[in-house]
C-alpha cells in the first residue's frame, strides 16, 4: 500500500471554503424566505449578500486555478465504470463491496460524480447566480432594461434553485459517507492523499490517463 496525493492544498481550501459558503447561504436564504428566524431579516439579508460575492469571488479563482492548471479536464463526463459506481452506491455499500473507483492525481472523480457536478456546474450553479445578481440589482431593472420582467418569476426561480442546491448538498455529503468506513471517502479531501495498492496503481493509472485523451 502507498499513499498517492490526489487533492493539492487548494483543492481542498477551495472544497471546504466553498462548502461553508454554501451552507452560509442556504442559511440566511432560507431565513429570508420567512422559514424560521435566526440572525433577523435585515441582518440575513446583509450576511446573504456578503457570502455570495465571497464565493464568486472564490469561483473566479478557482476557475482561473483549473484551466491555468489543465485540473478542468478532470470534470469531463465519461461512462467509463458508471454502471459499476451506480451499482456499489445502490447495492455495494450495503454488502461490504470494494468501491470500484480509485482515486488517483489522473482521475479524482468518479463517473457518478462526474455527472452530478456537470449538473451542479451547468444547472444549479447558472440559476443561482443569474436569479441572485437580478435580485440583487433589481433597483438598476429600469437602466438594464429589465422593467418588464416579473420579480415573482425571478423570486420562484432563486428558491427553487435554493431547493436544488440543498438537493445536491445532501446527496453529495451522504454519499461521501458511503465508503468502507464513514470518513474513507472523505479523508483524501482532508489530508490530500489517497491510499491505493501498488500492485494495481500503474495499471489503473494508465487506463484512467487513457480514458482522459
Amino acid at each position: 500500500m502507498k499513499r498517492v496525493m490526489v487533492f493539492k492544498r487548494f483543492e481542498r481550501f477551495w472544497h471546504w471554503s466553498q462548502a461553508a459558503l454554501i451552507f452560509f447561504l442556504l442559511t440566511t436564504g432560507f431565513e429570508i424566505h420567512g422559514s424560521y428566524s435566526l440572525f433577523g431579516f435585515g441582518r440575513a439579508v446583509s450576511l446573504h449578500t456578503t457570502a455570495a460575492w465571497l464565493l464568486i469571488g472564490l469561483w473566479v479563482l478557482a476557475i482561473f486555478w483549473h484551466f491555468t492548471t489543465g485540473e478542468w479536464r478532470q470534470y469531463l463526463p465519461t461512462t467509463d465504470k458508471l454502471g459499476a459506481v451506480i451499482h456499489y452506491y445502490a447495492i455495494g455499500t450495503f454488502t461490504g463491496a470494494s468501491h470500484p473507483f480509485k482515486k488517483t492525481t489522473l482521475a479524482k472523480h468518479n463517473p457518478l460524480q462526474k455527472l452530478a457536478y456537470l449538473w451542479f456546474k451547468l444547472m444549479i450553479s447558472p440559476l443561482i447566480w443569474i436569479s441572485g445578481l437580478l435580485y440583487l440589482f433589481y433597483n438598476q431593472w429600469d437602466q438594464l432594461g429589465l422593467s418588464g420582467l416579473p420579480l415573482e418569476w425571478v423570486a420562484l426561480i432563486h428558491t427553487g434553485a435554493a431547493f436544488m442546491m440543498l438537493i445536491f448538498v445532501i446527496a453529495h455529503v451522504y454519499m461521501a459517507t458511503m465508503g468502507k468506513t464513514v470518513f474513507s471517502l472523505i479523508r483524501p479531501m482532508i489530508t490530500g492523499y489517497e491510499t491505493e495498492d501498488e500492485e494495481h496503481s500503474t495499471t489503473d493509472n494508465r487506463k484512467q490517463a487513457g480514458s482522459l485523451k
